[in-house]
């Protein structure tokens, strides 16, 4: 019975023992019909693998599929998002906040107010009919500056403009995926997969062309993610060396170090800090990568056999890795109110002295500036857990890994010679619908890495459901909450990285038997091809385009995604 494979990993070769009965001894030649069969068993690999080597026989070669590979799949994932971005010109689903709110971020430093029903004009190109009075948001400011960006570049009356920055964002968190799944696998076939999948998959085309906050979400704790992996490469081989040169010097390493210089923790706290400055989310990823990161000292210390890897990991190096993670964390998050803090105008930016409410005491101290900002964190805070508004696209957090309510964000029906419609009736649609064959696929993924991790402990699917368990688990504490399926775009790219460890266990090695490598090409490559027919398929109703009626209904495949 042969063992199973580990993700990214390469068979160990098996220990020669003395030939058996009928064999040859090693190195003597084998004859025979027994000798032929044996040949073909020992096969391995494809004629295709053979084919891709001698493509990339040299060095130029080999460096031009590495670059050119992310680069290919980039380029793929900028067209489906920047290709008719500036159309429908209306403000879609919740542009309505975010985007005017940007508007007045660029001007004030923090959110103005809009007069009633000021969509259309706003549409229309009547921009500056908003006031300087303060309005309430229910979350932080940074995603709103970055899409500021594409407003300040193209102008407010320009729909590309509003959304162009995430579209940026979309097509960024493309190549960073690519460039994690190429560390995490060391597969220069998984990650141009990985990319491939998350390119052109629905949920991330649409998420990538209206003008959301979560786009953002996604694409800081990304970043965040990828300074959590080259973390841990990073402290075992500082780990090993200290423990090493004390040992040589004759010393006890006993509890090990606390290692204070560990720079991509710090970039991962600050860029945790930047995600929750978008949205309170953020923190939840803090929280669950500095937990796997205290996990993965403990087995580092413990297979460089220090005696106390476990009390050293946590009560020496955890109180270090606290301290190098969440006060920037924190101070990264105060710095995206940066607007709010140095202006006047802001909600609540009098509070306290307005309300005479200023702390007393042993907190006379603190500035009022963050008096008051406290005070707006609390109640945003208020505000968000008790938003229970019925919605019609609302849906259980329990259903999101299966894509079972997903968001219409726009809609617009037409009967014959209405808006260009050329037949009885017409449907144009943007729904966060993802590829169904990418988003299922992917669901039954996960499961299978759960046992996996729980079977072999590979620190790969550790990592993985990590992430997935960080932008994914804290909604289920809020399920009475009015809440959608487009929301897990914070989690898809971990849906991405799964459904590739599994592609890549599927794929095999071109060391495997060729049965079984062959199998396994033909398996993935069919599927890819389906995904890309899928995505094709379901295009119009990402992008807004207007279809017959009857073709619109043929993708709603399931009641619920009406």
């Amino acid at each position: 019975m042969t063992s199973t494979p580990a993700l990214g990993s390469v068979p160990a070769p098996t220990p020669a023992g003395p030939p058996a009965a009928g064999q040859p001894a090693a190195g003597g030649p084998a004859t025979g019909p027994l000798a032929v069969g044996r040949r073909a068993a020992e096969q391995t690999g494809s004629r295709l693998d053979d084919w891709w080597a001698r493509r990339l026989r040299t060095p130029l070669r080999m460096k031009l599929w590495y670059w050119g590979a992310p680069v290919g799949v980039t380029l793929l994932a900028a067209i489906l998002r920047l290709w008719n971005l500036g159309s429908p010109h209306v403000l879609v689903f919740d542009e309505t906040f975010y985007v005017k709110d940007a508007y007045t971020l660029m001007h004030f430093g923090y959110e103005g107010s809009w007069p009633d029903k000021a969509d259309a004009q706003f549409a229309a190109g009547k921009t500056d009919i908003f006031t300087s009075d303060p309005s309430f948001v229910a979350h932080p400011p940074l995603g709103k500056w970055i899409i500021s960006l594409g407003l300040a570049a193209f102008g407010a009356g320009n729909a590309f403009g509003w959304r162009v920055s995430t579209a940026v964002v979309g097509i960024l968190a493309v190549l960073v995926l690519f460039l994690i799944a190429r560390k995490l696998f060391r597969s220069t076939v998984v990650a141009p997969i990985a990319g491939l999948l998350l390119a052109v998959d629905g949920h991330a085309i649409v998420m990538s062309r209206v003008a959301l906050l979560d786009n953002s979400v996604m694409f800081l704790a990304l970043l965040a993610f990828g300074c959590i992996l080259l973390d841990r490469e990073w402290h075992a081989t500082r780990l090993a060396a200290w423990v090493a040169e004390r040992r040589a010097q004759g010393g006890d390493p006993a509890w090990g170090p606390a290692l204070w210089w560990r720079p991509w923790l710090i970039a991962a706290g600050i860029l945790t800090g930047l995600c929750a400055g978008v949205k309170w989310s953020g923190f939840y990823f803090l929280a669950f990568f500095a937990v796997y990161t205290v996990v993965v000292d403990i087995v580092a210390r413990r297979r460089v056999g220090l005696p106390f890897y476990i009390t050293g990991a946590i009560l020496k190096q955890g109180p270090a890795t606290f301290l190098l993670m969440v006060p920037i964390a924190l101070v990264s998050y105060v710095a995206t109110w940066t607007g709010w803090i140095v202006t006047k105008g802001g909600y609540y930016r009098n509070w306290a002295q307005a309300t005479h409410m200023e702390w007393k005491g042993g907190l006379g101290w603190v500035p009022l500036w963050l008096q008051n900002l406290w005070h707006y964190q609390t109640e945003m805070y208020g505000y968000s857990i008790h938003l229970q508004v019925p919605h019609p696209y609302q849906s259980n957090p329990l259903t999101w890994l299966f894509m079972i309510r997903p968001t219409s964000m726009y809609y617009v029906g037409s009967t014959a010679g209405e808006n260009g419609c050329t037949a009885s009736s017409c449907s144009a649609a943007i729904t966060s619908l993802g590829n169904p064959l990418i988003w299922w696929a992917a669901a039954a993924a996960v499961f299978y890495l759960v046992y996996r991790l729980i079977r072999y402990r590979e620190w790969r699917v550790g990592l993985i459901l990590t992430g997935l368990a960080a932008g994914y688990l804290p909604w289920l504490l809020y399920m009475n909450r009015t809440i959608f399926q487009f929301y897990s775009i914070a989690f898809e790219p971990y849906l991405i990285l799964a459904l590739a460890g599994v592609i890549a266990i599927i794929l095999g090695k071109r060391t495997d038997p060729r049965w079984r490598r062959v199998r396994g090409l033909w398996l993935v490559g069919i599927f890819l091809v389906f995904v890309v027919a899928v995505s094709a398929f379901f295009w119009p109703i990402w992008i807004g385009q207007q279809v017959p009626f009857w073709f619109w209904q043929i993708h709603m495949w399931l009641p619920s995604w009406v």
